[in-house]
């Protein structure tokens, strides 16, 4: 059966699925933010677009949510890779499959909602693609990063303050992102820095080891950081 495939980056991996996928007979519309790998496959596949693949609008205008499948094909950003996850599973794409790069990476992607988190090496995509059907696993490559989700039960000093305030976000000092708020069976996927946390509210956040660390120690209440020296 024709499906419609939506392939987010296109490094070797991405393009060689993207090829692969459309030599099977799919509509295969490929995104990434760099415009020489758009050219290099603008003519093997359906389509192919230069656009930021992080920014929920431009995904929403360029009819993501009407494709069966989308495949989170970047590496180089794993930031990027979960955002992109992230805004793929709030546009209620029906099937979103998305690489990881280790463990961490993997856990990651399944605490937010990824259908199918795959392991790949550059010379994989026709595997991948061949296997869209969801019977095969694939074989994992490990890499180390310092990079960490965290789930953040919200402190009676970070109600009625917006996400921004507490410098969450990519504007923020620390870059680090929202990926969701969970609030009683509510979830809410990335939302908007303007947005008010509420008492009760747990936040899934996603940066650097670093820039997590230093952002827990300095949203501590004096209170708090004597508390953790005894």
């Amino acid at each position: 059966m024709k499906k419609q495939v939506a392939i987010i980056g296109l490094g070797q991996f991405g393009s060689s699925l993207a090829r692969e996928v459309f030599k099977l007979g799919h509509d295969v519309l490929a995104i990434d933010d760099d415009e020489k790998k758009v050219q290099n496959i603008i003519s093997d596949i359906t389509h192919a677009v230069q656009a930021d693949a992080t920014d929920e609008a431009v995904l929403a205008e360029l009819g993501v949510k009407n494709f069966d499948i989308a495949v989170v094909a970047m590496g180089e950003s794993i930031q990027n890779n979960v955002l992109t996850t992230v805004i793929l599973k709030k546009l209620n794409v029906p099937y979103v499959i998305a690489r990881a790069e280790n463990e961490l990476h993997q856990s990651i992607l399944e605490k937010i909602g990824a259908d199918k988190v795959i392991f790949v090496e550059r010379e994989m995509g026709q595997r991948v693609a061949q296997s869209l059907d969801v019977k095969n696993e694939l074989n994992g490559v490990s890499v180390t990063i310092g990079y960490s989700v965290v789930k953040l039960e919200v402190t009676p000093q970070m109600v009625d303050k917006k996400l921004s305030d507490m410098e969450l976000g990519r504007g923020g000092t620390y870059d680090i992102a929202v990926l969701l708020i969970q609030r009683g069976r509510e979830v809410i996927f990335s939302p908007p820095l303007m947005d008010v946390v509420r008492a009760g509210d747990v936040l899934i956040l996603s940066g650097t080891d670093d820039n997590i660390d230093k952002w827990l120690k300095q949203s501590k209440t004096p209170a708090e950081e004597k508390e953790d020296e005894e």
